[in-house]
């Protein structure tokens, strides 16, 4: 999802608003999960809920909005290969969903947990689905927090996101078009420069004013851009491919033995409404939840409310 939009899409949740103060990370650990030192962190107690972040290419810094169902689980943050405090590739195939997939496995068995709740933010929902798919005798619950269900919606989210900008942004959209028709892709730097323009609030944001700093801006590698542009393609922000340019869930979701809970934004255009009600066809035996005064991040914009639906989830 779009380059300043991508980085934002897992990061700026933990923004700064009129209430809040900045947080502070629990003591972590390293721990080595196939073969790679990943960072993890924990919070709480309960039933252990992993957080998946978003990106790709997200640390876990911004999944700390979730720190309030700390009284309802035992969270437990981590950092995915190649992100945050974690270990880097040497090659960058080596950066998959399937190995984001086979690294909560690891870590699983690493802390010797039998059962876990898994919640996958954006892109991190794509990890939790997979994993619940292939091991799904080791999730007792599943919150999928403003996710995507397959590469043709990630499409879409390419697709509305740059629909608006040209009807909203029209002198952001002509500059890129212009560098667009000299052969310049959406992972080349100037690219990226052009859409760091458009707001983050105006395409994730119900109240663009949520997300006006950041609290943790000195937390290492809170974005891998290398890595996000591996795994949806040279021109992801356009034409999806690689990784993201293959998954595809809908067939399968209905199968899910769990409880299974879907959350969505009425003001998100990334995770587009039309195409996350799609959830209640595919995976019926779920509870959805639209949250109307929210964006991409209704755990920052309705936060009491996300709160009350996730903890009557866990404990029901």
């Amino acid at each position: 999802m779009r380059l300043h939009l991508a980085a934002l899409l897992s990061l700026i949740v933990v923004s700064l608003s009129a209430q809040d103060n900045s947080y502070i990370h629990p003591k972590g650990q390293f721990i080595t999960i196939n073969g790679a030192r990943l960072w993890v962190e924990e919070k709480g107690s309960g039933e252990p809920l992993i957080l998946i972040a978003g990106g790709p290419g997200g640390s876990h810094a911004g999944m700390h909005s979730f720190d309030t169902l700390s009284d309802v689980c035992r969270l437990i943050f981590f950092d995915a290969y190649g992100r945050g405090r974690s270990d880097q590739a040497k090659d960058l195939k080596e950066y998959t969903i399937a190995r984001d997939i086979e690294d909560v496995e690891g870590l699983r068995k690493a802390l010797k947990l039998d059962k876990i709740a898994v919640l996958g933010h954006s892109y991190g929902g794509v990890v939790a689905q997979g994993y619940a798919l292939k091991y799904p005798e080791h999730v007792s619950h599943l919150i999928l927090a403003c996710t995507l269900h397959s590469y043709a919606m990630w499409q879409e989210n390419d697709d509305n996101s740059n629909r608006e900008i040209q009807e909203n942004y029209p002198e952001v959209w002509d500059t890129l078009m212009t560098l667009r028709s000299q052969g310049i892709v959406s992972s080349d730097s100037i690219h990226q420069a052009i859409y760091g323009r458009v707001p983050y609030g105006f395409l994730y944001a119900y109240n663009p004013d949520l997300f006006r700093k950041n609290i943790d801006p000195g937390y290492p590698n809170r974005f891998n851009y290398d890595l996000y542009y591996q795994m949806v393609g040279r021109d992801g922000d356009f034409i999806v491919g690689s990784d993201i340019g293959k998954f595809d869930y809908r067939r399968e979701l209905k199968n899910l033995k769990m409880p299974v809970l879907i959350l969505a934004g009425r003001f998100d255009r990334v995770g587009v409404p039309k195409w996350e009600v799609q959830y209640k066809k595919f995976c019926p035996q779920a509870r959805f939840v639209m949250f109307e005064r929210s964006g991409h991040n209704p755990q920052r914009e309705e936060p009491a409310a996300l709160h009350t639906v996730v903890k009557e989830f866990m404990t029901k």
